[in-house]
């Protein structure tokens, strides 16, 4: 176990820990949060050894072997692949001693070689490796290419399959879902949900670390506190502190009352009952949170949106791609005054390309794009980042805007977004990439849009940064756009899915768990498709991807019309299936809603409850799964039916 006892720790003239206490078991899976400059990766470096402690007392077991992420990685010629490899050193060794057993020619030492080469499971390291790629994105014709070919993205995610691949005992990951698409954070998901060893992991993905983490850290104030359960779980706890405190209490009740305006004004656009539903009881479930995050440095909103045509932008049969090679074709959409979309599909699907068309950044191949005369769009993408004037301030970058504004108006509205004091009139230059990235969205803030096009907004964001921009956005009048891997960004903000996927743009009919499962399938169906054209020698057909709705072919020929007994009792079963799966969903609810009001007791959260609060988690993410599969089989069961009096020629009351 790691013990941290009455620990000090300076990097300048203020200490960043101070008399801390901490205590991790074996096999914990815990979650590091705090503020940005609290020092959770300097206590990532003080684990590894790279730091020692001004007093007190680090100890952890002598034989762990530790894994790390590493957050640079240079422009090497080597392999992919076999960089990722090298993160296992048990493994080269191993190898190394292989290689200089066999030149040597001693059968006794060649024996004992390939033996530890077997315990280090070198015998099937390589594929190994390339699973781990694949999981994370990398389709194998370019695992062999060198790590020089790819973007800094592309080689965070190297660093992550390096840091996987080494046997560990403990597992250190610095935000390890930055510069990931949402289908790589699913595949990581399940992976560290199987992972034995001891895992600590810092992470702004409030939902990954809900699935992931089974305990928080949390540095505050010089020390670090410790919560039981996942991020929810800290946030209740911390909630009921928090509203002991008066001085907050009113701050609370405005934060509320704003989150249930916007409620209440999604609901009664709501049109998908069961797709809206869930995202209705997501906000709702946003009340609960709330008082954690009162004593939050960063509040601002969007100024109203200025008033524009109905439709902000329509594509005329437009298609979309780079050197004449179309991406996306045929699109047919509009955007609308108010609406919501978040984009899904796989990475490389062409969503950034379809940002980067409504943005103006990009003209179509073929067709047009029709844009209402008073637009004004606010584009956030992470080369906006780069762009910004090094040498300036963000105060001067406001004043380039809008020259004419006082500086003290400049000043107050950066404070929103903590640029206070003299970092608001410094440069930029040194600034991080959080902070980087709150300077880009506070320029567009104050620009007004009334089209809000986000792709990949909270890369860098600490949780409080996010909890602020969903408050913003749900209070946003204008359109919006959004490509995240933040599940609950699109679950609080968004209120319909386009579908990215087979070089086509489609309506999905449903919420991000129909879209889970939707991946499952389609993962199923390629490999079906590979496999039998392994079977065949005849090569994968070239067929677009499957989308969230499909129409069925007409018959060659018209069924003999049945009688009302028959159809009666063709229908009956299916109706039943109907009756049973809505029960089983209802039944899930109420539970879920039972522990709900189990886990808002105070009590629950005390010193000696912890191993109560388990079990009612550990309740709770069981069913949660089981209602999607629930949910599932009761849409199926829907289809199923509605194809059934289709069939028969009968309405929906039949």
């Amino acid at each position: 176990m790691i013990q941290l006892r009455d620990v000090t720790l300076r990097l300048g003239p203020d200490p960043l820990l101070e008399a801390a206490r901490l205590t991790v078991h074996a096999g914990s899976k815990l979650g590091l949060v705090g503020a940005n400059g609290t020092g959770k990766s300097t206590l990532f470096a003080l684990l590894r050894g790279e730091l020692s402690v001004d007093a007190g007392d680090v100890s952890l077991p002598n034989d762990w072997r530790i894994a790390w992420m590493a957050q640079e990685t240079p422009g090497l010629p080597r392999p992919a692949i076999e960089y990722v490899l090298d993160g296992d050193e048990a493994l080269r060794a191993a190898e190394a001693e292989v290689e200089a057993a066999e030149a040597s020619g001693d059968g006794e030492r060649i024996a004992y070689a390939h033996a530890d080469f077997g315990a280090a499971d070198g015998y099937d390291a390589r594929a190994r490796a390339g699973m781990l790629l694949h999981g994370l994105g990398f389709e194998p014709s370019v695992q062999e290419r060198p790590v020089s070919d790819f973007s800094g993205g592309w080689r965070v995610r190297l660093n992550l399959a390096r840091a996987l691949m080494a046997p560990s005992d403990l597992l250190l990951l610095d935000e390890p879902t930055n510069h990931l698409d949402l289908e790589t954070v699913i595949w990581l998901e399940q992976w560290l949900q199987g992972y034995q060893g001891t895992l600590i992991l810092i992470a702004h993905d409030r939902d990954f670390l809900d699935a992931v983490a089974e305990g928080v850290i949390h540095i505050e104030h010089r020390r670090l506190h410790q919560y039981n359960g996942g991020y929810s779980a800290f946030e209740h706890q911390r909630a009921e502190r928090l509203a002991q405190q008066q001085a907050l209490y009113e701050r609370q009740q405005r934060e509320i009352s704003h989150m249930e305006q916007f409620i209440n004004r999604f609901r009664a656009k709501a049109t998908k009952a069961r797709a809206a539903q869930s995202r209705i009881k997501a906000l709702e479930r946003m009340e609960t949170v709330a008082p954690a995050h009162v004593d939050s440095p960063f509040h601002f909103q969007f100024p109203p949106a200025p008033d524009a045509g109905n439709p902000l932008i329509g594509f005329e049969d437009m298609s979309l791609g780079y050197a004449d090679q179309p991406i996306l074709s045929g699109l047919r959409q509009t955007l609308a005054p108010g609406d919501r979309i978040g984009l899904l599909g796989r990475n490389g699907a062409g969503k950034s390309t379809l940002i980067r068309a409504l943005a103006g950044d990009l003209e179509p191949l073929t067709g047009r794009i029709q844009r209402a005369r008073n637009l004004r769009v606010g584009y956030f993408a992470q080369h906006q980042l780069e762009q910004l004037d090094p040498n300036a301030s963000p105060v001067v970058h406001l004043q380039r805007i809008s020259p004419k504004a006082e500086p003290q108006k400049l000043r107050d509205f950066l404070g929103g977004f903590d640029f206070r004091g003299n970092q608001a009139l410094d440069p930029v230059a040194p600034f991080s990439g959080g902070e980087k990235a709150r300077l880009v969205l506070a320029i567009l803030v104050w620009q007004a849009p009334n089209l809000l096009l986000l792709d990949e907004p909270t890369n860098h964001l600490d949780l409080e940064m996010r909890h602020a921009l969903n408050l913003a956005l749900q209070a946003f009048e204008g359109a919006v756009v959004v490509v995240s891997h933040d599940r609950y960004l699109l679950e609080s903000t968004v209120a319909d899915y386009w579908l990215v996927a087979g070089g086509s743009v489609t309506e999905f009919k449903g919420d991000l768990n129909d879209y889970r499962r939707w991946l499952a399938r389609d993962d199923r169906d390629n490999r079906r498709a590979a496999r039998h054209a392994a079977e065949t020698g005849t090569g994968m057909a070239a067929e677009p991807a499957p989308t969230a709705t499909s129409v069925k072919p007409a018959a060659a020929s018209a069924p003999a019309p049945k009688t009302a007994a028959q159809t009666k009792a063709l229908l009956r079963p299916l109706e039943k299936r109907v009756r049973q799966a809505e029960t089983t969903v209802e039944r899930i609810d109420t539970r879920l809603s039972e522990l709900e009001e189990q886990l808002a007791d105070p009590a629950l959260y005390a010193a000696d409850a912890g191993e109560s609060l388990n079990d009612l988690l550990s309740e709770q993410r069981q069913l949660q799964q089981t209602k999607a599969d629930a949910e599932a089989e009761w849409m199926a069961a829907e289809e199923a039916l509605e194809t059934a009096r289709v069939d028969a020629g009968v309405g929906q009351t039949a």
